[in-house]
C-alpha cells in the first residue's frame, strides 16, 4: 500500500466531488439562463412602458433624467437609424452594448431594441440585475469544505490497512504470537480479527508439530536403547530370545514412526481412512492386561480408528502409571448418549498453572 491506497482513494473522493461540482454547476448555469431571459423580457417591457411613445427630445429626456436618478444609471435613446435621440446621466451608453447584461470598462449594462424600431441603452456602476450570492462559488465552497473533512476519515481508513499490513508482514518474518488490535465493527475489523483467529490457529498447529516432535525423540530413545544393547548381546550369544527382542523393538519402532506421521496428517485430512466399529470396555481391558489397571463398567460400542483409540487408551494408562500414584483404575459407560471412559489414579494431579499448557 505505502500511501497510494490513502491516495487512490482520497483522489478518487475529490475526483467525485469535482464532477459533481461540475455537474451541478451546468444545470445552474442552464437555469440561470433561463431566469435571466425572463427576467431580460420584463426589463423590456418594462422600458417599453415607461418610455413615451412620441420622439420629442424635451418629452424623453424629462422621463429618462428620472429613470436615471431612480437607477442610478446612464440612460440613452436611439433612433432605428441608430442617431441618438436623447440620455440622461454622465454620458451617453454606447448602442454596441449586448442585449444581456455585461459588465465593460468597469460598468454594468444592455442595450435593448424597442418594438416600435428604437434602441434603449443602459450602464450603471451598480447593480442592474437579479442580486443574491453566485451558486458556482457555493458549490466549489462546498466541495472544498467536503475534501478537508473527509482527509482525516480517509487517512484513518488507510492507516488501519497499513497498520494491518505491517503485522502480516511481521508474522510472516517469523513473529507467529503478533496480533493486529481490533477497533471499531467495519469490515477492516472483521478482516483484523479474522487474521488474528487464523494465526492463532496456526501458531498452535506449530507449536503441536514441536511438541510432536519433542515427544516422539523422546518416545524413540527407549526402543533405540533397547534395540542396540539387543543387537550387542545377539552379536556374543545368538540366542532366539535377544534376536525375538530385536524384532519386538523393531515393530515398536515402526509403530512410533508409523503414528507418527499419522499425526501429522490428522491437522489436515477430513476423514479417517479406516473406520470400525469397536468396543472400548474389550479394548479397555486388553490395554489394562499388561499395565495392571483395574476396568470396569459395560460394553459400549463406537465408530472410530482401531488404532487411535487404542493409542487413546495406551497413553492415558501410561501418564496415569507414570505420573500418578497408584491404584490406577479405569470405567467404561454410556453417559448422556456419549461414550465416556475414565481413568483415575490417585496422584495429587496437575497443578493448577499447568492445566493449559498440558
Amino acid at each position: 500500500m505505502r500511501q497510494s491506497l490513502f491516495l487512490k482513494i482520497y483522489l478518487t473522493l475529490l475526483a467525485s466531488l469535482a464532477v459533481v461540482a461540475l455537474v451541478s454547476a451546468m444545470f445552474v448555469r442552464h437555469g440561470q439562463d433561463e431566469q435571466d431571459r425572463g427576467w431580460s423580457g420584463r426589463r423590456d417591457r418594462f422600458i417599453t412602458e415607461m418610455l413615451p411613445a412620441s420622439d420629442d427630445p424635451a418629452t424623453l429626456s424629462t422621463t429618462l433624467d428620472r429613470l436615471s436618478a431612480a437607477l442610478g444609471a446612464d440612460i440613452a435613446v436611439y433612433g432605428p437609424d441608430r442617431r441618438l435621440i436623447a440620455s440622461a446621466g454622465a454620458s451617453p451608453p454606447p448602442l454596441d452594448m449586448p442585449g444581456r447584461l455585461e459588465r465593460r470598462g468597469g460598468l454594468r449594462g444592455f442595450a435593448t431594441e424597442l418594438p416600435d424600431g428604437r434602441f434603449v441603452a443602459v450602464t450603471s456602476d451598480g447593480p442592474l440585475g437579479r442580486g443574491g450570492r453566485n451558486p458556482l462559488a457555493s458549490l466549489a465552497l462546498i466541495a472544498a469544505v467536503i475534501g478537508v473533512a473527509a482527509y482525516p476519515v480517509v487517512r484513518h481508513l488507510t492507516r488501519r490497512l497499513e497498520s494491518l499490513r505491517k503485522a502480516v508482514e511481521i508474522w510472516g518474518g517469523g513473529d507467529l504470537s503478533r496480533r493486529v488490535a481490533v477497533t471499531g465493527s467495519d469490515e477492516v475489523a472483521a478482516v483484523a480479527k479474522t487474521f488474528n483467529e487464523a494465526a492463532s490457529q496456526i501458531e498452535r498447529l506449530v507449536a503441536a508439530h514441536r511438541s510432536l516432535l519433542a515427544n516422539a525423540s523422546h518416545e524413540l530413545r527407549s526402543p533405540l536403547a533397547r534395540l542396540r544393547m539387543a543387537i550387542d548381546l545377539y552379536d556374543r550369544s545368538g540366542k532366539d530370545e535377544t534376536r525375538a527382542e530385536i524384532v519386538k523393538n523393531l515393530s515398536e519402532l515402526d509403530s512410533l514412526v508409523e503414528e507418527i506421521l499419522l499425526a501429522s496428517r490428522l491437522d489436515h485430512v477430513q476423514k479417517l481412512d479406516r473406520i470400525e466399529e469397536v468396543d472400548l470396555l474389550a479394548l479397555a481391558a486388553e490395554e489394562a492386561a499388561g499395565n495392571n489397571v483395574a476396568v470396569t463398567g459395560s460394553p459400549v460400542n463406537v465408530s472410530g480408528d482401531p488404532r487411535l483409540l487404542r493409542r487413546l487408551v495406551r497413553n492415558l494408562f501410561q501418564n496415569a502409571l507414570r505420573h500418578g500414584e497408584p491404584p490406577v483404575t479405569a470405567h467404561v459407560a454410556m453417559q448422556d448418549s456419549h461414550a465416556q471412559r475414565v481413568v483415575r489414579d490417585c496422584g495429587a494431579g496437575i497443578p493448577e498453572a499447568e492445566r493449559d499448557r498440558v
